[in-house]
């Protein structure tokens, strides 16, 4: 008799416990393990293991949900096809603003610059950042910058805090998922960590390929406008890829999700490469994609939504929240096999964004 695919487990490597691992920045396991051992607990109420953990927070005040949202980005290279470190950092922060439904009106941005930097290519990842920022409708409103030692950083650092408006109908949380539930994904997934890897690595594909970096903050505003309330989750599947996106919102929310291979609009140079070096396009970065848990009675009306949108054109239907496997997520190859999708494990792509 044949095992199951979800009784079957592998043995997890053994991970260091007392230094801090590339693999913890990942998105993944370890990243998870990280901010629940952590870093969450130093944070109070605010912050407690029963409530999902998204990637950005509402904040109630009187006349509108605000909310923030804040991170930091080390990319390496700074330049790369399809973008740079500053248009990365707007539209990163942006992003997460995004997933939970709101329209980006402010950042802060601050710089840790190393000693020796070439003031040219500051001018430079400056001059994109602000571009970006206008293109996106949202103003730079007050940052920092510091300059650390030769050797004490690695040449540029952005960290980008965010500020929103919820749109009145919108209400996604990755805890709001549903058995019954669509999934929809709005683009083409790996093409960001494979422009990244093959910049940094020069492994020169026949057919270039860039990052698939830009805002999407008017597809979610198309999309809740189409379903309103039937949009019950949203997220940007960055680090850690479609992977790790979708095992949180299978945790968060207890319900499981089965994703149809088939169905994946994969870029054939993406596919390539992952073949190439044994990569899971599933576990691969994105930066301009994003995935949405739809009530079923709205989902074609959204996806028309999102596929009225240029940042989206290529919107399809991916797989469904179900009942069965709570918390899991499970794969469905082009001949009917299955196979569980777990987070990604460790680094796979080192300084992704």
């Amino acid at each position: 008799m044949t095992a199951s695919p979800l009784s079957v487990s592998c043995p997890a490597p053994v991970a260091e416990t007392e230094h801090v691992l590339l693999g913890h920045g990942s998105g993944g396991l370890l990243s998870a393990e990280l901010l629940r051992d952590v870093i969450l607990p130093a944070f109070g109420p605010a912050a407690e293991p029963d409530r999902p953990l998204e990637d950005a927070a509402v904040v109630r005040l009187p006349a509108a949900e605000v909310v923030m949202s804040t991170d930091s980005f080390v990319v390496d290279p700074l330049f790369f096809p399809g973008g740079d470190i500053g248009s990365l950092a707007v539209h990163g922060t942006v992003n997460d603003l995004a997933m939970m439904g709101a329209v980006p009106r402010a950042l802060a941005v601050a710089f840790i610059v190393e000693e020796g930097f070439g003031l040219d290519e500051l001018a430079r990842v400056s001059r994109s950042l602000g571009r970006a920022a206008d293109a996106a409708g949202v103003r730079v409103v007050t940052g920092d910058t510091k300059v650390v030692g030769r050797g004490a950083a690695d040449r540029l650092f952005i960290t980008t805090t965010g500020l929103g408006v919820r749109l009145p109908a919108a209400r996604p949380s990755a805890g709001r998922v549903r058995p019954g539930d669509v999934l929809l994904l709005s683009g083409p997934i790996g093409l960001h960590g494979v422009t990244i890897m093959s910049t940094r690595s020069g492994l020169g594909f026949e057919t270039e390929v860039g990052s698939d970096s830009q805002p999407l903050h008017h597809v979610v505003a198309a999309a809740v406008a189409a379903g309103g309330d039937a949009v019950h989750a949203l997220r940007d599947p960055t680090r850690g890829g479609v992977a790790s996106a979708l095992n949180e919102l299978a945790a968060a929310s207890g319900a499981g999700v089965v994703v149809e291979e088939t169905a994946l609009p994969v870029p054939e140079p993406v596919a390539a490469a992952c073949d190439l070096l044994g990569l899971d396009v599933l576990h691969v970065a994105n930066e301009g994609c994003l995935l949405a848990f739809v009530a079923p009675e709205r989902a074609d009306a959204v996806l028309a939504a999102m596929r009225s949108c240029p940042e989206s054109a290529g919107a399809v239907r991916i797989g469904r929240a179900v009942a069965e496997h709570p918390g899991r997520v499970v794969v469905r190859t082009g001949i009917g096999a299955e196979r569980v999708l777990d987070m990604l494990v460790g680094e796979q792509l080192p300084r992704i964004c």
